[in-house]
């Protein structure tokens, strides 16, 4: 895994741009001419920076979290926000989950990309994505909900339902529970959890 991506703001559209909280500064937001911020967080605080608009959506990184909810909001504000020549930065705390599951929202919605062809453009930008197997689901559900048909599918694995796309990522890996958390994800292949 590339830990300097947990640094990096990945530009995902000349206007759309998505991280981690800690890739936000004041000096790297004005640098990139982001002039609204989308936090993606319970508990991290907006960033102060003089003329740019903060959202906060309040959102656990959790399978049962409804993220749906925003799906057409956040890519109906991006959207406002780029028709008036402006620039959206999207972050959750990692910037893995929550703010990519927007992201390829917003491609799907706006760019009328597939759910597989809007995944694989943000991976290609920020090769740390992965959103939460709940977040794939109704990622799902909002493709055929646009499009009347699915390009992604939720199949059966070695560590339990995962969407096709991840088949080969995901080959190795397993999954077992912990003294202090639900489970872990190990990958067999390196020895790493």
């Amino acid at each position: 895994m590339d830990r300097n991506m947990f640094s990096q703001i990945a530009q995902i559209t000349d206007h759309l741009f998505l991280s981690s909280a800690a890739a936000v500064s004041g000096e790297r937001v004005r640098g990139l001419s982001i002039t609204h911020i989308i936090n993606c967080t319970m508990d991290i605080p907006n960033l102060h920076v003089p003329g740019v608009d903060c959202i906060q959506i309040h959102v656990d990184d959790l399978p049962s979290a409804n993220l749906s909810l925003y799906f057409d909001s956040v890519s109906d504000k991006i959207a406002q926000i780029h028709q008036r020549g402006g620039k959206t930065l999207v972050h959750c705390v990692a910037g893995v989950s929550r703010s990519a599951s927007l992201c390829i929202a917003y491609l799907m919605k706006y760019y009328h990309k597939t759910l597989e062809d809007a995944y694989r453009h943000v991976k290609q930008k920020r090769s740390v994505i992965y959103p939460n197997f709940g977040f794939w689901r109704q990622l799902i559900d909002y493709e055929r909900r646009l499009f009347r048909t699915n390009s992604v599918k939720m199949v059966q694995s070695n560590i339990g339902w995962i969407p096709d796309v991840l088949e080969k990522e995901t080959r190795n890996m397993v999954w077992f529970s912990g003294p202090k958390s639900s489970s872990y994800r190990y990958s067999s292949r390196t020895g790493r959890f």
